[in-house]
Formats: C-alpha cells, structure tokens, sequence
C-alpha cells in the first residue's frame, strides 16, 4: 500500500482505541522538477557560490533537504532528459547523446529551420516508450512541461503531447534554444510566431563596430524574452491545478549559453563586477556576443532564481505549497563555451570545471550537480543526505510518492525512505554512466571509488583513472596502479550493464568488444 495515499487515523473513544483507514486519493501531492540547464554544482549560494545571488533558491533549498552527492545520467541535454524521464542509465538508454537526426538536412540553419519546421529537433524516441509522464498521468496527475524538449522533432510520435504531458510550451529543438529570442516557441503542438528578427544563433560581433560600446549589441536583445514568455505559461497552468494533483517539469533553458538577460539584472552585475573585457563570439566558441558577460552569466542566473520566488508565492497564495514537492537539479555541469568563465566563478564548486573537467566529460565537475527537495508537509528542513543518487531514480522516487509502481527495469531506487527520514533506504551499488561523445568516455562510482576511462573512441591511448572521491574530489591523483581488484570489479559491471545501442554514434567499441578487463 502506498503510504502516501492513505492515512492511518487511530483515536481513543471511551477507553477503546479504533483504527480507520480513510482514503486521502485526492491529497496527492503535487511535484514540480526544476531542470536547469548547464548550472554547476557551485552555482548557487546554498551550494557554495560567492558571486551569484540566489536568494530565492536558497530559501527553498533550506526548507528542504539537500542531496549533496546527487548525478545527472549524463553529462549533455539530451541524454540527460532521456534518463530522466524513462528512469534507465547509459547502458541501456536509447539516447545516449546528442543526436541531431542530420540526415534530414540542414539541420543546424536557423533559418531553414524557419521555413521547414521538420528540420527541427533531434532524433525520436521509440513510439513505445513510457515516460515517467506517462505514469503520472496514470496515477491522476496533470502533467506539463515547459522549456526545453530535445527527445523528438515536430510532426513525429516523439513530442511531449504524446510522450506524457498534457501540455508543453517552449523550445521543441535544442538548437533553437540557442537563442532566448527565437522566432518561435511552441504550444503543444503549434508554432507560436514571436515578435523577434531573425538573429541566427552563433552570429559574431561585427568587427567594424566598437566593442566597448553597449550600443554595438542592440541586435542580439529582441523584443520577445523567451524566458519570460515560459514563465507566463508556468503561472498559467499551474493556477488552473486547484482540483487536481499536477506534475510540471520546468526545463528551462538557463543558464545554458548564449549569454542573454534582462538588462536590469545586467546592470546590476556590472555595478556588483565592475569593469570586464566584452566577449565577441569569434574565437570559436560561438553562440553570441556580449559586453559584460561575467556580468550577464550571473544575471541569467539570478533572473532564474527571482522567478523561481515567484512561483513559490504563488503556490504559497494558492494554499498548495505544503502539499508540493519540489525538485531543482541541473542536467550537467558548467560550460565551457559562449563567453562563460566557470572557473571565475568557480562554478564547479569542491570539483574542477575547466573543458575537459565540467559539461560534456564523465568527472565530477561534469555530472554531480546542485540538487534538493523541498516539501514542507513531508521533509524535514534543513537537512542534507550525502546518499549518492542519481536522475534516474526519479522514475521510482515519483512512483513511491504518486502510487504507481515503477517498471521492474529501472535502473534507479526510489528515494522517498531519505526524503521521510526514515532508515529503510535502498542504496545503489554503483552508479553507471558511458558516454560515446568527446572521445568515448565511461565511468562507475562504488562507495567512494570512481572509475573513469577517457579516449575509447579518438586516436589517444584509453586512460584507466581511479579516484578517491573523499580524499580526492577533485580527482587529481590517479591511484588505479594500485587497486587492479577494483577495475576488476569495474570491468565485471560494465559487462552486466551494458547493452549494444542500435545507433553507431553511441556505440563504444571497447565495450562491444569486451575489452575493458584490460588493467594496462
């Protein structure tokens, strides 16, 4: 029996006591999972950070509890949604990176994609996938979803209306979300045309113009602030859930570059930060330009944190609040890319974030990220688990709590005996991640141990990495001479776990092969 869907009420009445079970169905809780977009573990002030301001997010992180040791699935958009939403690691998911389904076209001109709507997106999922979405709306629940999609393309099966939520509002395609100022956002499953010029994502600082000068950036700020306009729709939905339990996944898009703010949180920054060389967008890193974006990078962030007041209040004014959990995490690590500066900033936090450290890479800085769960009626504020978890125990963790049963192939555990602070909790024995981009990487985490093997697709020689995660969380000095048993160990679970994906670009042949009992 779901604890959660019924209460146990005993009273005394005339020296006898009586147990009654009263059916509590429609005291569900609400559940809201705040994805953020490239947010490092050390970006908040809760976590850490010094520089950015995130008040509102803090508050609500210590009305809760705090998971210190808490992993993306995997360490880019995709993948990481992926994950998340069908409760399966690596090993076995069908998307196990960005896949951008480039044998349609052109896919990565923005201004095709304007005119020819099915070069938008990335690959679908299977038709026969079941999402955690799906399973809420089983159990009762409204289900939406607003942000970022990145599981599908316009006109296919794979949209969020059919893959569990009743209503999506945002960025179908990733690369669309490259710009705040798109031309389109969609409803469900309609293009809603904004009032915005066509500013291809990846457009550089013009050379001739004077780079100091704020006027030089006018274009690249259009009428239409995406962020804003999801937020609207946020508000919206959530105050039509009065008589219903809903689910949101807010994937919203920040602080994932390009760097694009409301100019008032700018200013702020520039007074806080004081005077900074402008980043131009030319040296490869692309996106867009921008005159202060050490200044614009924090004000993406706490533009973030002010909304995510606002919808707080306004559960708190609907009377909700207390029967709502929360959720916020982060899909991976900090970037490298589009003006950023993580390591400034120190945006990893206690891990490194530099490129090859942060997004796109197996080691901490790239995969453990800011989480925690706030729910006033159930969880304990002010509290922390160092219990190591993953996105994809969400799948079992919502089941737990809605009263659905999660498939007997989840790979994740549910959490709910932590969040209650119970002693019953199941533990992982290990948590799995590989990954076949930037040069094919895998990595396992047992008990403090942390295997990582870099290069097993490019032209390098594969690492063999082991790492003490207490005695070394930056994962600086490699001990794998020394511990052969524990590759061992490694090797063996790697060959239980995984499964041969069906698309070439996921597949590490390494591991198809059998050759990571390889300790030399």
């Amino acid at each position: 029996m779901n604890p959660l869907k019924y209460l146990l009420i005993s009273f005394v009445s005339c020296g006898e006591k009586e147990a009654k079970v009263v059916d509590t169905e429609h005291v569900k809780p609400n559940i809201i999972y705040i994805l953020a977009d490239d947010l490092g573990y050390g970006e908040l002030g809760v976590f850490g950070q010094e520089k950015i301001e995130t008040p509102h997010i803090d508050a609500l992180a210590n009305e809760g509890m705090l998971f210190t040791q808490h992993y993306t699935s995997a360490p880019v958009c995709a993948p990481a949604r992926y994950m998340f939403l069908t409760g399966r690691h690596s090993g076995n998911a069908y998307i196990r990176g960005n896949h951008e389904w480039r044998e349609r076209g052109n896919v990565w001109d923005y201004r095709e994609m304007a005119k020819d709507s099915t070069l938008e997106g990335q690959h679908p999922m299977p038709k026969e996938t079941i999402t955690l979405g799906h399973r809420l709306q089983n159990a009762g629940y409204t289900t939406g979803l607003v942000g970022k999609w990145g599981l599908g393309a316009p006109h296919t099966h794979s949209i969020p209306n059919t893959m569990g939520f009743d209503f999506f509002y945002g960025y179908n395609c990733q690369r669309q979300a490259h710009t705040y100022y798109p031309l389109h956002l969609y409803k469900n499953s309609n293009r809603v045309h904004l009032k915005n010029d066509t500013i291809a994502p990846h457009t550089s600082f013009s050379m001739e113009l004077d780079s100091l000068d704020l006027a030089s950036y006018a274009k690249f700020t259009q009428p239409d602030y995406a962020p804003d306009l999801m937020f609207k729709e946020i508000s919206t939905f959530v105050a039509a859930q009065q008589k219903n339990p809903f689910f949101l996944y807010w994937a919203t898009p920040i602080p994932h570059v390009a760097i694009q703010a409301p100019q008032r949180w700018v200013d702020y920054y520039i007074e806080k930060f004081g005077n900074e060389a402008p980043y131009l967008a030319n040296k490869g890193n692309g996106y867009f330009p921008h005159r202060n974006p050490r200044a614009g990078y924090a004000a993406m962030i706490s533009y973030l944190d002010e909304n995510i007041g606002k919808l707080v209040q306004q559960l708190k004014n609907q009377g909700i609040y207390d029967n709502t959990l929360i959720v916020f995490t982060s899909d991976n690590g900090p970037t490298f890319a589009g003006g950023v500066q993580p390591e400034w900033f120190n945006s990893a936090g206690p891990f490194q974030e530099n490129f090859g450290k942060g997004k796109g890479f197996v080691y901490e800085g790239g995969i453990r990220v800011p989480t925690f769960f706030t729910w006033p009626s159930k969880i304990k504020s002010g509290t922390k688990s160092d219990l190591p978890s993953a996105h994809y125990d969400m799948l079992a963790t919502f089941g737990a709590i809605a009263g659905y049963d999660a498939p007997e192939d989840t790979d994740g555990i549910s959490l709910l005996p932590t969040l209650l602070g119970e002693t019953n909790q199941k533990q992982h024995e290990f948590l799995y991640w590989e990954f076949p981009e930037y040069g094919g990487q895998i990595a396992i985490r047992m008990g403090d141990w942390k295997v990582v093997r870099q290069h097993l697709k490019d032209t390098q020689i594969p690492t063999l990495e082991l790492y003490n995660l207490v005695k070394d969380p930056t994962e600086s000095n490699n001990v794998a001479s020394e511990h052969p048993d524990i590759f061992k160990k490694a090797a063996s679970i790697f060959e239980q776990e995984h499964t041969k994906s069906e698309f070439e670009r996921f597949q590490i042949p390494l591991l198809e092969q059998g050759l990571l009992s390889e300790t030399k």
